[in-house]
């Protein structure tokens, strides 16, 4: 199941997020920027989990968008860090290229799902 993949991928990633945040917080001692990154990439799998309880299917477009956009705002976040050498620039294009693979799930399902205006 699609769904089921997504979760996984998603859960897999928020332990990576809070590895990174553990990190950053305790050998860089940067504490402000790295919140951000592990609040936005924890927050896709918990929109995740929560579209799995959706109660219609506007519901379940509705968790699978905001997930989605955390992805997006995830990435801006890896890429500051990167350019302002708090993260190695391998380590965030191992990331980026997982935070795209979960992009580019949830768009496919967001396009099967989205209920068009009549």
């Amino acid at each position: 199941m699609l769904e089921n993949n997504l979760y996984k991928k998603s859960y897999a990633f928020a332990v990576e997020m809070v590895r990174l945040y553990q990190q950053i917080s305790g050998e860089k001692r940067e504490y402000v920027l790295s919140k951000q990154l592990l609040r936005s990439g924890t927050s896709i799998g918990a929109n995740v989990a929560e579209a799995n309880g959706a109660i219609s299917t506007a519901d379940f477009s509705s968790k699978i968008s905001l997930a989605y956009k955390e992805t997006l705002e995830t990435k801006y976040w890896l890429n500051l860090l990167r350019d302002t050498e708090y993260i190695e620039p391998i380590l965030v294009d191992r990331l980026l290229k997982d935070a795209d693979e979960l992009s580019r799930i949830m768009f496919s399902i967001l396009k099967k799902t989205r209920i068009t205006p009549k």
